[in-house]
């Protein structure tokens, strides 16, 4: 009976050792002989760890911990070439021992015979590598197309349709566009229209006798027997259809190296309207663009009795009256098309009262001065102080009012003023 006891008494220790033992082998840790020697009984931790009941959680765990193991452990040998399974690091708890090619895992209580340092770490494939390590033709950047690009395919150094060194991309400009030359003033331009007479000249020509004046015909064409078709001409400079003569002189091989010289003979397209109060009135024909109002009212020859020219636009239809004595408004240009009436220059009137010796309403010439007014109404009473005030009616239809010494005035000390018709003059009387 007592070496049935003793017998069973072993048998349990052996069974319970057994059992820690696989227990500690599926954790990952070896207890017993050497990481490098093999276990015979791993078949019976196998089957204790059937009979063992494990958390539902802990077998999903060691399930997924042994695909990943197995997918890095496979990778791995691709990335790594010859590296044989003891320099690979696996996941233990999920490579039981004694299943395909795994060996025991190296971090067993024993010493293990394998160098720590010269383990080989496997690149994975969505692992990124560092900064420095960085090669191949997209320097590691094909599967993270986010991350910050210093030399990929992302760059703008080396991408095709990057800012720096394509010409195709987008880069800044670093010089400025130069600026366009100032357009010519219109009083100095004159472009071609219709039933002007050109005179045409090629220098290369030796025969002198052939005419050169040619007429701008309706439509705006020019047609020059050298040219296989009319060319349209209106609106060119002189200047621009000898530039276009020589293009294409040149394109139709006639000569190698044209020389072509245009010039107006007989301007007939920009044409202005006189009429009124003048002696030539009728159609006047302009040498330029546009020319000041005081040209084409001299060419005209206004009557005396002639005041104001009614101008009317053209371009904009709008009508702008002239007095004929004043020269800076005399000098606004006209354009072809424009239509020029000179008509009497209309009544102007001037008020003036107070201590007057003849106040009321006096007629108004254009430049007119204060102390001229004052004279023509007979000059100040003896009750005068010597101080005038002008109104004068604002654009909104309120008086301005003004003072002035007439003192100050005749001693030249101020100006004296200007007047202008309609304004209102009334000398200060003295209080006794």
């Amino acid at each position: 009976m007592r070496k049935f006891l003793s017998a069973f008494v072993i048998a349990s220790a052996l069974c319970a050792a057994h059992a820690q033992a696989a227990r500690a082998q599926i954790n990952g840790v070896r207890v017993g002989p050497a990481s490098d020697e093999r276990v015979p009984d791993a078949p019976a931790a196998k089957k204790d760890e059937k009979k063992t009941p494990r958390p539902a959680s802990e077998r999903k765990g060691d399930r997924k911990d042994e695909s990943a193991s197995r997918k890095e452990t496979k990778e791995g040998k691709q990335d790594t070439g010859a590296q044989t399974p003891s320099n690979i690091s696996s996941n233990a708890a999920g490579v039981p021992p004694g299943t395909g090619d795994a060996t025991p895992n190296t971090t067993s209580d024993a010493p293990s015979k394998s160098n720590p340092a010269a383990a080989v770490v496997p690149v994975s494939a969505s692992t990124k590598p560092p900064a420095n390590e960085l090669g191949g033709p997209d320097n590691g950047k094909a599967n993270d197309p986010t991350s910050p690009d210093t030399n990929g395919t992302n760059g703008t150094a080396n991408n095709p349709g990057g800012t720096s060194s394509n010409p195709g991309g987008t880069a800044a400009k670093t010089n400025a566009e130069p600026a366009l030359p100032p357009a010519p003033p219109l009083t100095s331009v004159y472009r071609i229209g219709v039933g002007d007479v050109l005179d045409i000249r090629i220098l290369n020509q030796p025969d002198t006798r052939q005419s050169t004046l040619y007429t701008v015909l309706t439509g705006g064409v020019l047609e020059y027997p050298l040219l296989r078709n009319p060319l349209t001409v209106t609106g060119m400079t002189p200047e621009e259809l000898a530039l276009q003569m020589i293009a294409e002189l040149k394109h139709r091989g006639v000569y190698d190296r044209p020389q072509v010289r245009v010039s107006v003979r007989d301007y007939a397209s920009h044409a202005v309207l006189v009429s009124g109060l003048v002696s030539d009135p009728g159609t006047k024909i302009l040498r330029r663009e546009a020319v000041p109002l005081y040209v084409v009212v001299a060419e005209a020859q206004p009557k005396p009795e002639a005041g104001r020219a009614i101008v009317t636009s053209h371009t904009t239809g709008k009508t702008t009256s002239v007095d004929l004595t004043d020269a800076t408004a005399m000098g606004m240009l006209v354009q072809q098309g424009d239509v020029v009436n000179l008509v009497a220059r209309p009544p102007e009137f001037f008020y003036i009262g107070g201590e007057i010796a003849s106040p009321g309403q006096k007629d108004f010439h254009p430049g007119m001065t204060l102390t001229q007014a004052v004279l023509a109404s007979g000059g100040v009473t003896r009750l005068a102080t010597g101080r005038v005030k002008v109104s004068r009616q604002g654009a909104d239809g309120r008086l301005v009012s003004k003072e002035y010494n007439l003192k100050e005035i005749e001693d030249g000390v101020v100006p004296d003023p200007a007047l202008q018709a309609g304004d209102r003059v009334e000398a200060a009387r003295a209080r006794k």
